[in-house]
């Protein structure tokens, strides 16, 4: 029997953890390969992020990293970029996702947020509906990324609310 998975803040320590995840997921899409160096932030992830006007959370549960999300501040005002958005497959559909994203939710807002927005990959079709039912609108545009998997990528917003309802 596991136990419920635990929401903590990333330590650099979790780099491993978070390269297991990671290749793991991507594991299930086509031509969707895990390169080391195309993620030189999984060394030293959470002083990656902090360095950058934010934070790493990672879910744990019996040891393992089985989810993450990281925030940063952008160099547009208010404007927060999420990024390292993965859940394990058996994770999914439990309010996890949900939980680490009020968490990066509450760093925008303390921080003046009033936008946050992402990139995720066009053949994430499940992390899209997330996005979609917390929020998120697409943008009509796609990015090309140069990576070993020929990734494409779309763009998504979530403007914020502020307390007391306003944006």
């Amino acid at each position: 029997m596991h136990r419920p998975a635990k929401l903590r803040p990333a330590k650099n320590s979790d780099g491993p953890g978070l390269v297991r995840l990671i290749s793991t997921i991507f594991a299930d899409y086509a031509n969707c390969h895990y390169v080391a160096s195309e993620f030189p932030e999984l060394a030293a992830p959470a002083s990656h992020y902090r360095a950058r006007g934010g934070a790493l959370w990672v879910a744990e549960a019996d040891g393992d990293v089985i989810g993450s999300l990281a925030i940063a501040a952008t160099a547009e005002p208010g404007v927060f970029e999420l990024f390292k958005v993965y859940l394990a497959r058996p994770a999914r559909r439990q309010g996890l996702a949900r939980r680490l994203l009020e968490n990066a939710i509450s760093l925008a807002l303390t921080g003046g947020g009033r936008r946050l927005r992402l990139w995720t990959d066009t053949r994430f079709l499940e992390g899209h509906r997330f996005y979609e039912r917390t929020g998120f609108r697409r943008l009509p545009v796609v990015r090309a990324v140069p990576d070993a998997s020929d990734t494409w990528e779309f763009a998504y917003v979530r403007d914020l609310a502020r307390p007391g309802g306003s944006t």
